[in-house]
């Protein structure tokens, strides 16, 4: 064994402990690190060819780039609808590590077991029992699963399969949808079908609901044709919900594949005030859900569910003697694109043992009310304009002064530099504005008082 490896071996409950200490101090001072920080990152290094050992190892990165990690673990990052990490579920991650065992098959460990309950659980939370599913890294692969089973299902209305004989086997497929996320059309660019195979329908006024009497008319356009239908119950801009229930009866008259993407949306199942507004998502085709965002569980983490494990099978299973064929119960090894992935579920096990639906309720719930009272200061100032009402946890605005895309930019900027919170830019309806989502566990009260100011401070200064 490497000299330098072998006494970090000997010395393994030190460096445990160090690392221990070092998270520690991160986590305790998150909430004061800058939220975001602007680009930038020093001289890249030439490749070691000695190590340093562990003792070395941390010290260059605590020299080179431990201050150029931002918090947006912390409670006022409110980009991306970024969740964090609950203390549960941060140590269902360390112990994914340390076993470092994958779920695909069941034939060296219960991995794949407390995947397969996991998941189950996060079925039955969102009303959707009957469903089955997996783990993948995000909303992106989680669309890109969704959305080759709806490939193979159009494919099948005609007899052939596209996983074996490919799209030449098939016309091109029309893929229906009233405000996709940019993600699906880069899982339709990743799956051959194209991000040009978008029928964008329109939505109703004012809004990014899609507009049900448009797509019947869409429908009924495609003469029969088996098609897919991209619906949203929750959109990234103003958390708008399909109606998801009037969409899946219109295939009693169009044959269409229907993919909701629910991937922070279909948390407001876990509150009975807000389920109504997934209504219908159990009569889904397949779904879309992300467990970086609202369940706050480490990077990366994402589900995929469906009624249709016959055609996911089909489309991922992976013919080799020392993995076995599938069987009634498959490994995930024919489920996911992944042949090789850590055990994901872990923390989110951890997280849900520990907290419960009520608990993660509770956050979803704290978010909301939060979001909203955001949402009153904007609409009462004179120096922001609410450009959507506040649905769930997101709030978009823009600067009423000047909401030049040249102004958001910087007025997002600004925020940023001050170091107390992060948002994103964005457009909504032609317009520049600014997303603020709420999603971390540990965001309160005080922290929309910090928000606030930082908001009033980074207009003065734009």
């Amino acid at each position: 064994m490497d000299p330098t490896l072998a006494r970090d071996l000997e010395n393994i409950d030190a460096i445990l402990a160090t690392t221990t200490e070092e998270a520690r101090r991160i986590l305790s001072a998150v909430h004061t690190r800058p939220v975001a920080i602007a680009p930038g990152a020093p001289d890249r290094l030439q490749v070691p060819h000695n190590g340093s050992g562990f003792a070395g190892a941390m010290q260059a990165f605590t020299d080179r780039y431990s201050d150029g990690f931002s918090g947006s673990a912390g409670p006022r990052y409110l980009g991306f609808v970024t969740g964090g990490a609950t203390p549960a579920a941060l140590a269902g991650d360390w112990l994914t590590a340390t076993f470092d065992n994958s779920p695909i098959t069941r034939l060296d460990s219960v991995a794949a077991d407390i995947e397969h309950e996991t998941i189950a659980w996060l079925a039955e939370a969102f009303g959707m029992q009957g469903f089955t599913g997996a783990f993948v890294s995000g909303a992106t692969m989680s669309n890109v699963v969704g959305l080759a089973l709806g490939r193979e299902w159009v494919a099948d209305q005609a007899g052939v399969s596209v996983a074996e004989d490919g799209l030449h086997a098939i016309p091109p497929i029309t893929i229906l949808s009233g405000a996709p996320h940019s993600t699906v059309f880069k899982a339709l660019s990743m799956l051959g079908m194209g991000r040009s195979s978008v029928t964008t329908v329109p939505c109703i006024d004012g809004r990014e609901a899609v507009d049900i009497a448009a797509l019947e008319r869409a429908l009924d356009t495609q003469a029969g044709r088996p098609c897919i239908v991209v619906a949203n119950a929750g959109t990234v801009n103003t958390v708008d919900f399909d109606d998801l229930t009037t969409i899946a009866a219109l295939r009693d008259h169009f044959p269409f594949w229907l993919h909701v993407d629910a991937a922070f949306g279909a948390f407001a199942a876990l509150s009975p005030d807000l389920a109504p507004l997934v209504d219908g998502l159990a009569q889904a085709d397949s779904v879309c859900v992300d467990a970086h965002k609202w369940l706050n569980v480490p990077y990366d983490s994402a589900m995929q569910f469906t009624r249709h494990r016959d055609l996911q099978v089909r489309v991922f299973h992976n013919n080799a003697a020392y993995l076995g064929a599938p069987t009634d119960d498959p490994d995930f090894v024919h489920l996911t694109p992944e042949s090789s992935r850590r055990l994901r579920a872990l923390p989110a096990w951890f997280t849900l043992q520990a907290y419960g639906i009520a608990g993660h309720r509770e956050i979803v719930e704290r978010h909301v009310r939060l979001a909203r009272a955001l949402g009153e200061r904007i609409r009462d100032s004179t120096a922001f304009e609410l450009m959507a009402d506040v649905r769930l946890n997101v709030v978009c605005f823009t600067l009423a002064a000047d909401g030049s895309r040249e102004a958001v930019q910087r007025f997002v900027d600004a925020l940023r530099d001050g170091g107390h919170t992060f948002m994103t830019p964005t457009v909504l309806f032609g317009r520049p504005g600014v997303r603020a989502a709420f999603s971390n566990w540990r965001t309160d009260d005080e922290d929309v008082e910090i928000v606030w100011r930082a908001m009033c401070h980074a207009t003065a200064r734009t």
